[in-house]
């Protein structure tokens, strides 16, 4: 387990691990995006980027405001109180943050094939496939509701499972940045990228997950490792029409100010 006095620190700089990582990949794409962009853009990458980070705005501050400690600070807590697996079981940390990443990324790709498969939890989660583009904007979109309780499952699965504080940051880092990587419009040459997918999960693996034909948008859920799609058989290598043919988005909502806007995008989930 990790020491008061580096939870602690953990503590005090979260924030500004997390923003510093999360800025240094979202520029890194941005560019990589601009230089060399795997599908041509649809819609002005000005309107979406407003809107979609207005609403990333808007889901930072309510979680600060609900959850003050954030998912950092739960594990800091549980460890002092002593809860959940990893605080009853002695492993050298190492292994404790490994394991902990592991089932964490695993817990992700369940909640997505639940956010998918429940109706109720589907009206909110076609707020990120509603995007009627594909871009590292994409991967940061999500309705506050879905964001408050997919925060509200992960303090249940710290809870449970007692990880050290710098594992539970490790993986926020970890799961920020593979949501901008493989929702980036950029493309790996296919040798690089079936290497890294045998890990990872690549823009080109993902982005079949964001097709209108409803058997690609229930493939290739997982967000940093690509394990869970080849071990549940939801893995699809390509999309059926091909990255550049491809219709990205859902076909029943296409209009401009209900996918695009910031109040369409608040709405979404109530309309038919």
């Amino acid at each position: 387990m990790v020491s008061m006095g580096w939870s602690e620190w953990l503590l005090q700089h979260e924030v500004q691990i997390r923003l510093g990582c999360f800025l240094g990949i979202f520029s890194l794409m941005a560019i990589w995006e601009v230089i060399r962009p795997c599908r041509p853009r649809l819609y002005s990458r000005v309107l979406r980027w407003s809107n979609n980070l207005a609403l990333v705005a808007l889901n930072s501050f309510l979680l600060r405001f609900m959850f003050p400690a954030a998912a950092v600070g739960v594990a800091h807590y549980v460890q002092v109180k002593g809860w959940g697996f990893f605080n009853l079981v002695a492993l050298p940390l190492w292994i404790e943050v490994l394991l902990a990443v592991v089932i964490l990324d695993l817990l992700i790709y369940a909640q997505h094939v639940v956010f998918h498969k429940v109706p109720i939890l589907w009206r909110l989660h076609r707020v990120h496939h509603a995007d009627p583009d594909y871009d590292l904007t994409t991967g940061i979109r999500f309705h506050p509701i879905e964001i408050i309780l997919s925060m509200l499952i992960k303090f249940i699965a710290i809870i449970l499972l007692g990880p050290a504080a710098v594992a539970v940051l490790i993986f926020e880092v970890l799961l920020n940045g593979s949501a901008v990587f493989n929702h980036s419009n950029v493309r790996l040459p296919a040798k690089l990228d079936s290497f890294v997918r045998l890990v990872f999960v690549t823009p080109d693996m993902h982005r079949v997950h964001h097709s209108w034909i409803r058997s690609e948008t229930d493939s290739n859920y997982g967000f940093a490792l690509s394990l869970w799609d080849k071990l549940f058989s939801t893995y699809q290598d390509q999309p059926v029409k091909g990255h550049l043919d491809m219709d990205i988005g859902l076909r029943e909502f296409q209009e401009v100010k209900q996918v695009s806007w910031l109040s369409g995008i608040l709405q979404l989930p109530f309309k038919r």
